[in-house]
């Protein structure tokens, strides 16, 4: 099949696919024409690939798993390296999301400080246009 068949029949983009191609998740042959032709297991490859990907595991992370692509990853037992791949991503993940906390606590502290005003990012209320909220606080001493 060709890119673009792959590309509907698994919900990504012809560039995504050239993407994984070229991370070497998966293959392709040239048809005389220069086109990629990809076999009929290409696309339970490519969406066990964006299922891996979708769990939050970057495509190095993802070509450990390269010898179970074929199969139904979702279902499958996880083998030990696959588990420790996923745990070194997850803590990676946990320690980005621990430096922007910081980050957001810090420039909500200092606008605090400058402005008295704290703003607070939230779930837009019916009819309002951004979740921007901006609460007064007291100054010092009151």
């Amino acid at each position: 099949m060709r890119i673009g068949e792959l590309a509907r029949q698994t919900g990504t983009t012809a560039r995504a696919l050239r993407h994984y191609e070229q991370a070497g998740l998966i293959s392709s042959e040239r048809a005389s024409n220069g086109y990629r032709v990809y076999d009929e297991q290409a696309p339970v490859r490519v969406r066990n690939i964006r299922h891996l990907l979708a769990a939050g595991l970057t495509l190095d992370d993802v070509s450990v798993f390269l010898p179970c692509l074929d199969g139904d990853v979702a279902a499958a037992p996880p083998s030990d390296k696959g588990l420790r791949v996923a745990l070194r991503r997850l803590a990676v993940l946990d320690e980005r999301i621990a430096a922007q906390t910081e980050a957001r606590d810090r420039l909500r502290a200092a606008l605090q400080q400058k402005t008295g005003v704290v703003r607070t990012h939230t779930a837009p209320a019916p009819g309002e246009e951004t979740g921007v909220r901006i609460s007064p606080t007291a100054a010092p001493g009151e």
